[in-house]
């Protein structure tokens, strides 16, 4: 039997916090990104991990404990062919959670959760900075330098040979 979790539960009882988690699983996994209370966020995200771990094996076995949750066939195939493929090649962290602005009504603290686009940490701290590590950009300088000079070489106009010339100039004396 699985221990409870400490403390106040979402929605009342175990079974209504279970598909309370489940229903906001599977809003993720077909939206892409939610925008839900923090608690909400923060109780989701191991939840939800877990479940894009098991979606990255995709076999039988795990496609079958995956659809124990979540009950949309359709959510579950987004998840195993095109969810879980993307985040192959990274280890965990695949859901971010933003804070944003309280909710109007009852002041709420809200939170949005997504889906991690990138592929690695480091491509996304290099395009919230603007920037590239200094290593990279050393590594980077020759290849740019090769590069100009082959687009600098490809804007040049071409100058024909010399003996391209001289069979034009023939030509166009026989034609006079």
């Amino acid at each position: 039997m699985p221990t409870p979790t400490n403390g106040p539960r979402l929605g009342g009882g175990p079974a209504h916090e279970r598909l309370l988690l489940a229903n906001l699983a599977s809003s993720l996994f077909e939206h892409g990104k939610i925008t839900t209370t923090e608690a909400k966020a923060r109780r989701v995200r191991p939840f939800a991990e877990k479940l894009i771990t098991k979606a990255k094996v995709g076999d039988l076995h795990n496609r079958r404990q995956i659809q124990r949750v979540i009950r949309d066939k359709d959510v579950v195939h987004k998840l195993i062919a095109e969810i879980g493929p993307h985040f192959s090649e990274r280890a965990g962290g695949y859901i971010r959670i933003t804070k944003t602005l309280p909710r109007k009504g009852d002041n709420a603290p809200m939170a949005v959760i997504e889906l991690v686009a990138e592929q690695t940490v480091t491509a996304e701290a290099e395009k919230a900075r603007g920037t590239r590590f200094a290593k990279d950009e050393a590594a980077a300088a020759p290849a740019v330098e090769a590069a100009e000079d082959v687009e600098a070489a490809a804007e040049a106009p071409e100058e024909p040979d010399a003996a391209e010339t001289e069979a034009a100039d023939e030509a166009k004396k026989d034609e006079s």
